[in-house]
């Protein structure tokens, strides 16, 4: 018993180990994104309340999703959010460390760049909400027509499950209904757009 316990330990330390210099290098990079995101919406003329910001470099079974409170100057809620699957099967995590990004139609992959959030409508997923998105950048101008919406999903987890991964859709954002029912009433009281950002 005792053998074996030592042997798993070296691996158990480096994924603590990991894990916590994940999250601080994620707060101070989350902290310059927050800085970038404010200069665009105060430009564009934006919500200067919240935005969202999806941290796509860090794996899936982590929170990368994030509502930035401005006024707080903090992370206001955040949460496991999942990815496109690509090539590989839907709903499984076969991409949880590096996920492929397109704004190609039919690619299931999901987009990098930045998006204004829409209108609110019925979804057939989660807690049955979803919130059109319009992609601002080259590299996401399709996702309309693309039909990628954000939208809660009953198959994320409500808890970080690393060094698992959260599994993958066709290239929506999605996050789990828990998130969800604290991110909607927020969104369906913002007078001006919100920005949510996707980056790596």
């Amino acid at each position: 018993m005792y053998k074996l316990i030592y042997r798993l330990l070296p691996a158990f330390l480096w994924a603590i180990t990991f894990t916590a210099t994940a999250r601080q290098l994620d707060l101070k990079r989350t902290q310059q994104k927050a800085k970038q995101a404010l200069a665009f919406c105060k430009a564009k003329g934006y919500s200067t309340n919240y935005c969202i910001l999806i941290d796509m470099s860090l794996p899936s079974g982590m929170k990368r999703f994030m509502v930035w409170d401005y006024r707080k100057n903090d992370v206001f809620i955040s949460g496991l959010i999942s990815h496109g699957c690509s090539r590989w099967p839907w709903s499984a995590t076969w991409s949880k460390d590096k996920p492929e990004f397109s704004n190609t139609d039919g690619s299931h992959c999901t987009a990098l760049g930045k998006y204004q959030v829409n209108g609110r409508a019925y979804s057939n997923w989660g807690i049955h909400v979803k919130y059109f998105l319009t992609g601002l950048d080259a590299t996401n101008n399709k996702a309309l027509g693309r039909q990628i919406v954000f939208h809660s999903w009953e198959s994320v987890p409500e808890h970080e499950v690393y060094p698992e991964g959260t599994p993958e859709g066709w290239g929506c954002p999605a996050i789990s209904n828990n998130t969800m029912k604290v991110v909607d009433p927020l969104l369906r009281k913002q007078k001006k757009h919100t920005l949510l950002w996707v980056y790596n």
